[in-house]
């Protein structure tokens, strides 16, 4: 349990959005708050999480807590990037993700750009096609994340030496 706690103090957290919504009851309106929160440890490992509660903080708090239930591990290259180009894809939502070189920074927007900080990622870019609802593209962005294959897994299905596959990044380098 001490181990847990340490973690969590060291987990990104990041509130994409939290919205208002009422419901119309007999004496008026009654509102309760949902939030998207994405939650990553900054070392290949990110999740999402939507809260719903009658006020903003504990609607905050539920997401926090199914994001860090919900983190898995992502393949990243030289601690900074991914290894192949992907695209994500869920409901109308599609994203192309690319790679970036040393230094590029994460060229993302939005909802986007907080997944990838919180997963660790530094070089990267996206661009959106489609649907900008935050809840479809994150869960576009973590399906490209997750379907990611590192360099010795591609190698190995393929059954080439892993020099073959990377030696053309080594060249543009």
């Amino acid at each position: 349990m001490t181990e847990r706690q340490g973690e969590k103090s060291e987990l990104i957290e990041k509130v994409i959005k939290v919205t208002r919504v009422a419901k119309v009851v007999k004496g008026g309106r009654r509102f309760s708050f949902s939030a998207l929160v994405v939650v990553g440890d900054g070392r290949s490992r990110v999740g999402y999480g939507l809260g719903k509660a009658n006020e903003v903080t504990e609607a905050i708090r539920k997401g926090i807590e199914r994001a860090t239930k919900n983190m898995k591990p992502v393949v990243i290259v030289d601690n900074r990037t991914i290894p192949h180009q992907v695209q994500g894809r869920y409901g109308a939502a599609k994203l192309n993700i690319k790679p970036g070189a040393p230094g590029n920074g994460v060229i993302a927007a939005g909802a986007v750009r907080a997944v990838m900080e919180a997963a660790g990622i530094h070089d990267i870019s996206v661009k959106s096609l489609g649907s900008q609802n935050p809840h479809n593209t994150i869960k576009a962005t973590l399906d490209a994340l997750y379907s990611l294959k590192s360099h010795e897994e591609i190698a190995q299905r393929r059954g080439v030496p892993v020099e073959r596959l990377t030696e053309h990044l080594h060249a543009t380098a």
